[in-house]
């Protein structure tokens, strides 16, 4: 080969070179378009995409603008407005690089139209292909309009690795949720392929996590943490509200959204006790850290952060997640479902309309109507009568005392919510003066489903099984983690090969894993002896646990054996499995003081809200869900 001459890149070469880090593809440059426009201080925003952004891309704002003699700067490598002081600390402004519009010209034709407040006229500005024409008066309202057309027109050989205008088009609409999410301040308009995506005003922080979520408010659960210097916020939503991807997951560091390892590391951990493997939660969280603790200037796209210490934040964040969660349904943190959506009147027969107006059995009717309906008004009024379809008496309903006992033993209740204490198993002690925060029970459907009402008058349905599966799960996983597990000595210690750095990883926490009944020593360069089991993981691979439990410790220095998946995983599927063979079957007639006391411990434990496999354990049903069922209301 022959020796070549080094030599200095023309400008042209070093730009495309540059765009594609910074503009890798339509969605891309779509996010630096619409993150000048914020830092311009606009507070409206509309997008424009045609063919997936492939075709075109038009952002049009409301901000200052910029003159004429600024217009060429903008389009000029590395000058922005954005950093007064070259102080690359303290960065307040999504973007500071000043690689965008220069990345997004050379590779595209660009026209950059702006108009200041002060000015009469705005000025127009086009680049094709890294070829600058000098700017001209044009037509236009105060703010900046960026049309990109033929993104990646000069460079082929990128355009062809583009995918379907389909696939770039959500990759973009992923980016303007993100971006929306970012600033509730701003009105945003999305118009995809002549489709109306997005069309948001400026709005509260939880009306526009609402919005972009596609949740309703009674979902959402407020995060609001203060920890040192240190401060969260956002909203979640409960473990009845998850998907199949982490696409619902939005985070953002000092108003800049990001996806940054550590945070969803953090999310995940704090969500996996509660949600089915799997699925992944909904959410939206706002992290704001001093500049000088995180360093925003780690790539082009700026979408990837370091944070000085990731073990606190992780921390801190794991903490503020998990005590949002551990609202028990006492506190609101219940699953406030639209039944309506799923409950669905079944028409009447045609051969029954005639006789829909009066009850089958009179007689039986009769004898409990007016006690009934007479005592439910007296005492209490929770909102609606008594329905008139006619229900068949079964044993149990010799045992109920009917709406009048269930409203007399509500009047009866105490009004303190004193929080039991934890015995040395964990387990929640019920107290006899405790409120019971979930109502009364009135009754059993099907033998599975107990039937309560609320102090607002709201109709409770709790699932018995999964209610006692994650109470029982709750007591078990206690008297795991209340002191040190046993462990299963194995008849022949087992060596297990690792890498040199997993080898030194998961000896790091040799005196941690002992603790939970693993107790491993080093057997030579890369390998380490089990010795023990923790009792309830007997029987299964122990080469399979050790290599994974290794491997996540060597990904994730700052996790402790404990956070890791392997480990936690095969723990929950242990107690789950104890759980749930241990719980109160569906089938099973409950009396009413086993109803009451399941009610109260629901309501005092702080994870009640799904069972351990992530099902919802206790749905409402409130006045006007039933309303809409009845057709009172539209």
């Amino acid at each position: 080969m022959p020796h070549a001459t080094i030599r200095r890149l023309s400008n042209h070469v070093v730009d495309l070179i540059a765009a594609g880090e910074v503009v890798e593809r339509p969605a891309a440059a779509l996010k630096e378009l619409v993150e000048n426009a914020l830092d311009a201080g606009a507070t409206s925003i509309e997008v424009v995409l045609r063919g997936g952004g492939c075709d075109s891309i038009e952002v049009t704002d409301n901000g200052r603008g910029m003159t004429p003699q600024e217009l060429p700067l903008a389009i000029e490598r590395h000058c922005t407005s954005k950093l007064p002081d070259d102080d690359l600390v303290h960065i307040r402004t999504l973007g500071f690089r000043g690689e965008a519009l220069p990345s997004i010209g050379a590779s595209a034709r660009l026209s950059v139209t702006s108009r200041t407040a002060e000015a009469d006229t705005a000025w127009c500005l086009r680049v094709e292909g890294g070829v600058v024409e000098p700017a001209t008066p044009a037509a236009g309202a105060v703010g900046t309009r960026v049309v990109v057309r033929d993104l990646f027109f000069a460079t082929p050989a990128r355009r062809k690795f583009l995918k379907s205008p389909r696939v770039e088009g959500s990759h973009a609409e992923a980016v303007m949720r993100r971006m929306a999410l970012s600033s509730p301040h701003c009105a945003i308009s999305f118009n995809l392929e002549g489709r109306e995506v997005l069309r948001l005003p400026v709005q509260s922080v939880q009306e526009r996590v609402a919005a972009v979520l596609g949740v309703v408010h009674d979902s959402l659960l407020a995060v609001d943490e203060q920890r040192g210097r240190m401060h969260l916020s956002g909203f979640i939503c409960g473990p009845a509200h998850t998907r199949a991807t982490g696409a619902g997951q939005f985070l953002l560091v000092n108003d800049r959204p990001v996806t940054d390892p550590v945070l969803r590391t953090a999310v995940r951990v704090a969500y996996r006790p509660v949600i089915e493997r799997g699925r992944f939660p909904v959410l939206m969280l706002h992290l704001h850290v001093p500049y000088e603790r995180v360093d925003v200037n780690v790539h082009p796209a700026k979408t990837e952060l370091r944070f000085a210490d990731e073990a606190e934040v992780r921390a801190f964040v794991i903490g503020a997640v998990g005590r949002a969660l551990a609202r028990g349904a006492g506190d609101g943190g219940g699953v406030h479902a639209d039944l309506e959506r799923v409950i669905t009147p079944e028409p009447t027969p045609p051969e029954m309309a005639s006789r829909s107006s009066q009850p089958s059995s009179p007689a039986l009717w009769n004898d409990r109507r007016p006690a009934v309906a007479r005592d439910w008004r007296q005492d209490r009024d929770f909102g609606f009568a008594p329905s008139v379809r006619q229900v068949a008496r079964s044993p149990m309903s010799e045992k109920e005392a009917g709406l009048s006992e269930a409203a007399a033993l509500f009047d009866r209740a105490t009004p303190s919510c004193a929080m039991a204490g934890e015995d040395e198993r964990g387990a929640y002690e019920a107290s006899p003066s405790s409120k019971q925060t979930l109502g009364v029970p009135i009754g059993q459907i099907h033998a599975t489903y107990i039937l309560a009402i609320a102090a607002d008058g709201d109709l409770i349905i709790v699932d018995q099984h999964a209610a006692h599966e994650r109470l029982t799960h709750e007591r078990l996983f206690a008297r795991f983690e209340g002191g040190v597990i046993k462990a299963q000595a194995l008849l022949l210690p087992e060596v297990v090969d690792l890498s040199r750095d997993e080898a030194d990883a998961i000896m790091a926490c040799v005196e941690e894993l002992a603790q939970f009944g693993l107790e491993l020593e080093s057997f030579g360069e890369g390998s380490v002896m089990v010795r023990t089991l923790p009792a309830p993981l007997s029987g299964g691979d122990v080469g399979a646990l050790v290599r994974d439990i290794a491997e996540e410790l060597a990904q994730d220095p700052d996790l402790s054996a404990r956070q890791t998946e392997s480990l936690d995983r095969r723990f929950e599927a242990v107690v789950a499995r104890m759980a749930c063979h241990g719980s109160i079957r569906a089938g099973r007639k409950l009396k009413r003081e086993e109803m009451e006391i399941l009610l109260r411990d629901m309501a005092q434990n702080p994870r009640v809200n799904t069972c351990p496999h992530g099902r919802p354990t206790w749905l409402r049903l409130s006045k006007d869900a039933l309303e809409k069922l009845f057709g009172r209301v539209k």
